[in-house]
């Protein structure tokens, strides 16, 4: 079995969302100066490859922590959204691959977009669901959608409907995924584990796929 790390790593200088601040990541202690090591880390709740709670756009919505450890692992299956780059995604698109939608568990979005990362191009023309793409996505049993770019709504939009469409459904979204190219186009498994963190409305995850 081949692990696959989706997650892009943590650093002060990496993206983050337009307005939130950067991780500060600073060195306290040393070996040499303290006889241990030891790093002070403060990053949000939605930094680098992480996951959304319905709890962080929807008033009431479940936090990380009320989903059993079951809910973030699971068949995963990936469709290639590329050719919609500023433009939005079609359910009459995603109808072709229904089959495979109804019988998976998380389904993954590959833009491209990771390609982008750490740079200015990486926030804008990335490819959205339609908002009656999302809504039909909601009617199949799916855990979460996971995403490599920045947000499932553009990031200008004000009022996100995307994010209130799926998390209003008790779906998780994983955004900021990168490496999709390596997976395979049939089925495999995701693993997603947030922080352990009480009332998560979002956590950094550690997300990876294991290929047979």
């Amino acid at each position: 079995m081949k692990i696959i790390d989706l997650c892009h790593e943590i650093h002060e200088n990496m993206t983050v969302f337009a307005g939130t601040e950067k991780p500060s990541i600073q060195r306290k202690y040393t070996v040499e100066k303290n006889g241990y090591a030891l790093h002070e880390i403060a990053i949000n709740s939605h930094t680098g490859t992480h996951i959304d709670a319905p709890a962080h756009m929807i008033a009431g919505g479940k936090f990380l922590d009320d989903y059993p450890l079951e809910h973030f692992t699971g068949k995963a299956f990936i469709i290639d959204v590329n050719k919609f780059a500023g433009k939005e995604i079609p359910t009459s698109y995603l109808k072709e691959f229904t089959d495979e939608i109804q019988n998976t568990e998380f389904l993954i979005l590959n833009s491209g977009w990771h390609k982008h990362w750490q740079r200015v191009d990486y926030h804008s023309n990335y490819p959205v669901l339609s908002l009656e793409a999302a809504q039909w996505l909601t009617t199949f049993n799916l855990r979460g959608i996971g995403l490599d770019y920045i947000s499932i709504d553009p990031v200008e939009s004000q009022n996100v409907p995307l994010h209130k469409i799926i998390l209003g459904a008790g779906m998780l979204i994983i955004e900021n995924l990168t490496n999709l190219g390596s997976l395979p186009k049939q089925e495999f498994h995701i693993q997603c584990f947030p922080l352990k963190i009480a009332q998560a409305d979002g956590s950094t995850s550690r997300v990876l796929a294991f290929v047979d």
